[in-house]
């Protein structure tokens, strides 16, 4: 069985089942910057690129913006990045002190 994304509290809040919830979600500021148009072009591409009977390529862009949502969301996100800012800043002084 494959692992599962593990709801957060906050993720609860919003109901991302739709295309319809997702784009309120991005119309409502969640997400990353320039999200809500970046998904509507590639959900455009998706419709375009899919036949009838195999829309793969749109259940793919859903789930991958649906993703990103949640990821916005999650408080832990913000100090990941955080970190990995620090870490970076850190990595380029030492190498500026050699």
């Amino acid at each position: 069985m494959s692992a599962q994304y593990e709801e957060t509290p906050g993720s609860a809040a919003l109901p991302l089942k739709t295309i319809g919830d997702i784009r309120a979600a991005l119309r409502s500021g969640h997400g990353f910057p320039g999200d809500r148009e970046s998904f509507e072009a590639d959900l455009q591409r998706a419709l375009e690129a899919s036949s009838e009977t195999d829309l793969n390529a749109v259940a793919e862009v859903i789930v991958d913006y649906r993703g990103r949502i949640r990821l916005y969301q999650d408080p832990d996100f913000d100090i990941a990045v955080q970190e990995g800012i620090d870490l970076t800043a850190r990595l380029k002084q030492e190498e500026q002190g050699r």
